[in-house]
């Protein structure tokens, strides 16, 4: 099989030729610090790994005026592309700080300004200012905030180049600036996870209108994006975990929007992976019954998360696609590569029977040694299947 034949008889819950392998978005900065700046493209080859090519394919809504913010620097990984309007202008500036690079970007609207400050360093990046800090504040998002459209030719084109050579992956759009796929991961980015959870109490109403805001924005791009050859969007995010909040409160406030667009995303023509980094396991019912075509990351209790893989599998594994799984904290560094073998053994062992299964780290990594990599990579392939 090509390594798109075998990522998508996965996804199919199909038995592929191997398990196929790979990794979630390879970081800048174990590409800069450990390959020489290789492209993330060339780590797929230089490990054997299985490829996935991601494409942002968010542009602006020229029917509505919307352009795309001219200073957007279209650089680093975490900087996505900004949507601008008449009435929803972006301003963006440099804050002197010795430790991490801070910037404040200040939305200019016919009401009343918005902003938020953004930090980041070599590794990642994080929100040290809200941009929702009053409840009224969602009423000038949903009158004034650009949605982004699909930019299906570019999808499509990006595909026709990537051919057999693996997956093509993108996301159900983020709030511009800095934000996350799905709706409950979005507003808790844009107000913080720790008020949120309590405005689930305390103003439940406003908590429901904030994310029926952010849902109807994302529906709107997955309304434009039939013909886009994706073959796998990603939804969700790690603030919906049952390491972050109660089932109660995933049935309440994240299930009802997130299913919304996934049934969205399937009469668009598209699949659909839930990304869940933190505790699944409360959760798993919830997550297969919204109906999307796979789900990750599976974090093991060793990294912070409660996945047991093969209580998992059994549990849903009839229902969608399992990626992730593998724990790159102890088995990409400071372990031998035999043990990095077993590693992957034991996740094959536990969710590989009958197919339907990725292998994959849960979530990003940025430290890694090379020969642990090559050793991922081996055993991985040598886990075959009989068809």
């Amino acid at each position: 099989m090509t390594s798109k034949q075998r990522f998508l008889a996965a996804l199919e819950r199909r038995e592929p030729d191997r398990l196929p392998v790979t990794s979630h978005h390879v970081m800048p900065y174990f590409l800069e610090t450990y390959m020489g700046g290789a492209s993330a493209q060339e780590f797929f080859d230089v490990f054997g790994l299985d490829p996935i090519e991601w494409v942002d394919a968010r542009m602006p809504d020229t029917t509505r005026g919307d352009y795309l913010d001219p200073l957007h620097e279209g650089a680093g990984y975490w900087e996505s592309p900004r949507m601008c309007s008449s009435q929803w202008r972006i301003e963006r500036a440099e804050i002197p700080d010795p430790r991490y690079r801070t910037v404040r970007y200040t939305v200019h609207t016919p009401k009343a300004p918005l902003s938020t400050v953004l930090q980041n360093d070599a590794h990642t990046a994080w929100v040290t200012e809200r941009l929702v800090k009053h409840k009224n504040d969602i009423d000038i998002i949903a009158e004034f905030a650009p949605a982004p459209v699909c930019d299906v030719d570019l999808v499509n084109a990006r595909a026709e180049a990537f051919g057999e050579r693996g997956l093509i992956r993108g996301s159900i759009p983020s709030f511009d600036i800095y934000g996350q796929p799905g709706c409950w991961q979005d507003a808790a980015v844009l107000f913080g996870i720790e008020a949120l959870i309590l405005q689930t109490f305390d103003d439940p109403e406003w908590v429901h209108a904030f994310l029926g805001i952010l849902r109807e924005r994302k529906a709107r791009y997955i309304r434009t994006m039939p013909g886009a050859r994706f073959d796998l969007l990603e939804l969700g995010g790690g603030d919906a975990s049952s390491t972050v909040i109660s089932p109660q409160i995933f049935d309440t406030f994240v299930a009802p929007y997130d299913a919304v667009l996934i049934q969205e995303a399937h009469a668009a023509g598209q699949c659909i992976a839930y990304h869940t980094c933190g505790g699944m396991m409360p959760l798993l019912g919830a997550i297969a019954d919204m109906g999307p075509e796979a789900a990750e990351t599976f974090t093991p209790p060793a990294m912070g998360g409660d996945t047991d893989l093969a209580e998992a599998k059994h549990r849903i594994g009839d229902r969608l696609c399992l990626i992730g799984g593998f724990d790159q904290f102890h088995f990409f560094t400071g372990c031998t590569p035999e043990d990095t073998r077993k590693e992957v053994r034991r996740c094959f062992e536990a969710a590989g029977e009958g197919g339907g299964f990725i292998l994959s780290p849960s979530d990003h990594f940025f430290d890694a040694e090379i020969e642990l990599l090559h050793a991922y990579a081996e055993e991985a392939r040598s886990c075959t299947y009989s068809i």
